[in-house]
Parts: structure tokens; sequence; C-alpha cells
């Protein structure tokens, strides 16, 4: 598969998906799965805490020219997020269980924790 997102670009979203994994971790959170993909879909990263799966999607902008990095999760990727969730839970043969969906975002040098970004 051919990529169109250069080295840099990658290598700063790992950064900053690195960054969200350690706070998580710090706040009590298991990482279950990095960069989780089913099909064409990603999840960034998969937590456990409290009995609830936690599907975190990471964002980082370097400005706010097209506004809030949590804005830029439209339905279109809310649903991908939630098939890709959905694959997961089926392919883990997981029911029952309480999940929820983060976004983790990152402006101007600051982490911003949005739990329970969007539901189902």
């Amino acid at each position: 598969m051919i990529s169109f997102q250069d080295n840099s670009s990658r290598k700063t979203g790992r950064r900053y998906e690195n960054l969200a994994e350690s706070f998580l971790v710090s706040a009590g959170y298991e990482i279950i799965e990095r960069n989780w993909q089913s099909r064409h879909k990603e999840i960034d990263l998969i937590a456990a805490k409290d009995r609830t799966i936690v599907f975190v999607e990471v964002k980082a902008v370097r400005s706010d020219s097209f506004g809030h990095p949590v804005e830029r999760i439209d339905d279109r990727k809310r649903k991908n997020l939630i098939a890709a969730a959905e694959h997961f839970l089926a392919e883990r043969n997981i029911a029952g269980q309480d999940i929820r969906f983060d976004v983790i975002t990152f402006r101007k040098g600051k982490l911003e924790h949005y739990r329970d970004a969007f539901g189902r």
C-alpha cells in the first residue's frame, strides 16, 4: 500500500501517540493495542481501565487555523472508529463489555483528554 503521508509526519504522529500512551498509563490505564488496524481503519490506542475498554483517537495540530483538533473528527471518522471498534470486539470475542471513545488532543503544547467524546 502506498502512503502519501511523509516520514516526518508519521514520526510526529507516533511521537504524539507515545505522549498520549504515557499520559494514559500514568492515569492508570492499561494499553491493550497501539495502531490497531481493521481493513482500512485504524484505532490509535486501545486501553482498559475500571473494566471499560477505551478506544482512543489522538489528534495534534500546529495551529487553530482549521479549528480545535477535536472538531476534526467528523461523522465519517467517528463511523470508521466505531466500525473498527466493533470489529476489534468481534475479533476478540468480547461481548457485554463497557466501552467508550476518548479523544486526546495536542495543541499549543497542551494535552487535552476528552473522555467519552462520542458514543456509538
